[in-house]
């Protein structure tokens, strides 16, 4: 994505959704299954409304759709503690804000692998010290997403990680109700990455999928 990893930030406005068609387009993909974590999922989602030929089917984790509906109290205090060190221009504040969603609510950073903790902490300040204190965001968000659900054809897998949040949990299985062809996993003592806490689980369920497409 423009202004993450290893990505030029952003100059003008775009779709990530555009990003990945104009990225099948430039490969010479007809059409992929496109899988896609948290922010991940979102723009997997969009692609599959606003380029549904280019998508044979979608695994979606940690997300619903590219609007999330955040309720839960433990996910809206550690969204508000994210946004207060944001505006503070506090790095080491917004990382542990970020970190929180590791363990997820019901467990501590303590009940983590120290490794993965140290990975995420890496990937958060690659991308946080891209960018800088009141620059614009050039995103143009896609609408309407959860009211078109419905016209996603496609089968779409939904992974859950067992003690994620209630709300990425709810929206999980909102998305899986919305489309006409969804069902939802769990990844067992995993939150909101199960792909990096056990990936032989996750590895093997999402092999499982594409081999019954």
């Amino acid at each position: 994505a423009r202004g993450h990893g290893a990505s030029a930030n952003a100059t003008r406005p775009f779709r990530p959704a555009d990003d990945v068609a104009a990225l099948l387009g430039h490969l010479g993909i007809d059409s992929a299954v496109l899988a896609g974590l948290s922010m991940g999922g979102g723009v997997a989602v969009d692609t599959a409304l606003e380029h549904p030929g280019l998508v044979r089917a979608l695994i979606v984790s940690g997300a619903g759709t590219s609007e999330p509906d955040f309720q839960d109290p433990w996910t809206t205090s550690v969204l508000a503690d994210w946004n207060r060190a944001l505006a503070a221009g506090d790095v080491d504040a917004w990382v542990e804000a970020f970190l929180r969603f590791v363990p997820g609510p019901h467990r501590t950073a303590d009940d983590v692998d120290p490794a993965l903790l140290r990975r995420q902490r890496d990937m958060a300040l690659g991308t946080i010290r891209k960018h800088t204190a009141g620059e614009p965001d050039h995103r143009i968000p896609v609408p309407d997403t959860w009211e078109r659900l419905a016209g996603i054809g496609v089968p779409v897998l939904a992974v859950r990680g067992g003690v994620d949040s209630e709300d990425h949990l709810r929206m999980a299985d909102r998305l899986v109700r919305g489309v006409p062809h969804g069902r939802t996993v769990t990844v067992e003592d995993t939150a909101h990455y199960p792909n990096m806490e056990r990936p032989d689980v996750f590895n093997a369920l999402v092999a499982g999928f594409l081999a019954a497409l």
